[in-house]
């Protein structure tokens, strides 16, 4: 099936655009700046094919832009039926949260899609505007994990509650030891955010007996991890290939081949 697939995130919206099933085209923009996720829209729409039962797949975490782009899309996208992601199907991931939990829809797709492809225990790692590190055990069974403030934010939060730290743009820092204000507090966020993952992989491996194969997605996967040997993979649209999943799997159901 042809389809679009539009995650809206804390801070921006990514879309993509799926062709007989294969990831053909992914656009990003600012939530605020409706007009080019219109546009977006638009472009990522070209490439699907005539196919009738194409769709335009939606997950989110701001109910406010949702609403938003739940509106434009109609205008941009004409004849497409839509598919709200945990409201008309559900991610194809098991669960084992407190009863009360509400969950990012992106931490269920990015689970499903790391673990259909992996099949074993594995850590998934976004981040994004906050950082999340999640795990999966081997049965395909989500069981949360761990939210921290994301590279970006601490930064944020420095400048703002620190009269004399300076504010910054999240960067690679150029040596371990910072000798000046910024590089220190680059380091510190760089170095501290690795550790972290670190430590919390091993804390899950101890918890599952089986050390976990992690990947990590999200804006600032790349910088962060690329060059981690404790990170597998990073795949930047891990969030667009779990709305693939998930409609696979709700096809495959309702033709009763599942």
């Amino acid at each position: 099936m042809d389809f679009l697939a539009v995650n809206i995130g804390n801070t921006r919206t990514k879309i993509g655009a799926f062709v007989g099933g294969e990831f053909v085209k992914s656009m990003l923009s600012r939530n605020d700046d409706l007009e080019a996720i219109a546009t977006q829209i638009s472009e990522c729409g070209s490439e699907l094919g005539g196919d009738a039962d194409r769709c335009v797949m939606v997950a989110s975490v701001v109910p406010e832009v949702e609403r938003e782009v739940l509106a434009i899309v109609p205008q941009r996208v004409e004849g497409m039926r839509v598919c709200r992601v945990e409201h008309d199907v559900k991610v194809p991931i098991g669960r084992q949260l407190d009863r009360e939990t509400i969950i990012g829809v992106d931490r269920l797709l990015n689970a499903a899609a790391a673990y259909d492809v992996l099949k074993q225990t594995c850590v998934v790692v976004d981040a994004g505007t906050a950082l999340t590190v999640d795990l999966v055990d081997g049965a395909g069974t989500f069981h949360g994990g761990a939210i921290v403030p994301g590279a970006q934010m601490m930064l944020d939060a420095m400048h703002r509650d620190a009269a004399q730290l300076p504010e910054l743009h999240m960067t690679q820092p150029d040596e371990p030891v910072g000798h000046s204000t910024a590089q220190a507090m680059l380091t510190g966020v760089y170095h501290g955010i690795r550790g972290m993952v670190r430590e919390l992989v091993e804390q899950y491996a101890e918890h599952t007996g089986a050390f976990p194969m992690v990947v990590a997605t999200g804006g600032d996967a790349q910088l962060l991890f690329k060059d981690y040997e404790l990170v597998d993979r990073v795949v930047p649209d891990l969030t667009l290939m779990g709305m693939a999943v998930t409609l696979r799997v709700a096809a495959s159901a309702e033709s009763g081949d599942g």
